[in-house]
Parts: C-alpha cells; sequence; structure tokens
C-alpha cells in the first residue's frame, strides 16, 4: 500500500499563545490515536525552526556546510506524518483533518 507525506507548512516567525498549542497538540494526539488504531499511521514528527536547520553539500574532497533552509521563503516545513493509505483520496483526508486543526496547509506527496 502506498504511503504518503503529510507536510505541515508552517509561516515563519512567532508561534500561538500556549493555550493555542495546548488544544491544536491534543487535538492533533486524538487524530494520530485515531490513524494508529485504523491501522494508517506510520511516523510523526515536528521540526525545529527553519532557522536552525544546516545545508550540506559534497564539495570536491570536502564537505560545504552551510546555516539556514536550503530556500528562503515565508514558511517552510514545520512537521510531518507519514500514513499508508489506498490512494490520494484517503490520504488527502487526514491531510485535511490535520490542516483543519492546525490552520495551515498540508502538504501531500506519495514516496516512490
Amino acid at each position: 500500500m502506498p504511503q504518503y507525506l503529510l507536510g505541515i507548512c508552517q509561516p515563519d516567525g512567532g508561534t500561538p499563545d500556549p493555550e493555542v498549542l495546548a488544544d491544536i497538540a491534543a487535538r492533533l494526539e486524538a487524530v494520530t490515536e485515531e490513524m494508529k488504531a485504523k491501522g494508517v499511521w506510520v511516523f510523526s514528527g515536528g521540526l525545529h525552526p527553519a532557522a536552525a536547520a544546516k545545508v550540506v553539500r559534497a564539495s570536491g574532497d570536502g564537505v560545504l556546510c552551510t546555516d539556514g533552509p536550503f530556500a528562503e521563503g515565508k514558511e517552510h516545513l514545520g512537521g510531518f506524518t507519514v500514513v499508508t493509505a489506498p490512494g490520494a483520496e484517503a490520504a488527502t483526508e487526514w491531510a485535511r483533518r490535520i490542516s483543519e486543526i492546525t490552520t495551515l496547509p498540508v502538504e501531500l506527496r506519495q514516496f516512490h
């Protein structure tokens, strides 16, 4: 069965108040538990801000390492969930639910 990445597109800048984040986290946990119960959840993870990223490139015999995200932008991947689903429609429904909870766009991509 295909696997899909549900990537949460998070805007750069401040974070919501702790009370708001607590509600979002609780609602996301409930959806994650539902995914687990239905056998579609593979794994999830949150990421540190894009400013904490490092870009590593092979350069001749060495390695070039630069601070910050690879691409400049106003939003970056803030977290993700990987699900197993019979098709894009089923995966889209999980992405919709995550987007509804977080109020953020969720990018849906199928693994090769």
